[in-house]
């Protein structure tokens, strides 16, 4: 049995092509900054890296990074490969508009059809992937 998963959304009836959720503990992004200063450098575009070093505080800096790592993720399981040959954490871009919304861009271009979200809490960051058919 083929089982399709439709919504309506704001502009009428949509199938979901890939869904993808990620949890990263907060602990685990820190211990790895700190060992390892090439990481951002590994999971960050540039223009993540730049938004990144306009933040003051180490708490809200490690909080950044563990959302654009879950969301990256999230977003490699919900189209289907997790991160690999086919897609990596620098092909995935992770960018806030005017209003704080995390939006999804693939090699530099704006996906209208991909859908995300991140939260944080004290000791995890959870993100989740929604891509949307066409």
């Amino acid at each position: 049995m083929n089982v399709v998963l439709k919504y309506i959304g704001v502009e009428g009836e949509k199938m979901i092509k890939g869904l993808g959720i990620d949890l990263v503990e907060l602990k685990r992004i820190e211990k790895i900054i700190k060992n390892n200063e090439r990481f951002y450098e590994k999971i960050l575009t540039k223009q993540e890296r730049e938004f990144l070093n306009n933040i003051s505080s180490w708490k809200r800096k490690i909080e950044y990074t563990a959302g654009r790592f879950a969301a990256k993720e999230a977003y490699a399981k919900a189209y289907g490969t997790g991160i690999g040959s086919e897609v990596s954490f620098l092909d995935i871009e992770v960018i806030s508009d005017d209003k704080g919304k995390p939006e999804i861009y693939i090699n530099g271009e704006k996906r209208k059809n991909i859908l995300v979200s991140i939260s944080h809490g004290t000791e995890f960051v959870i993100a989740e992937v929604i891509i949307q058919e066409g």
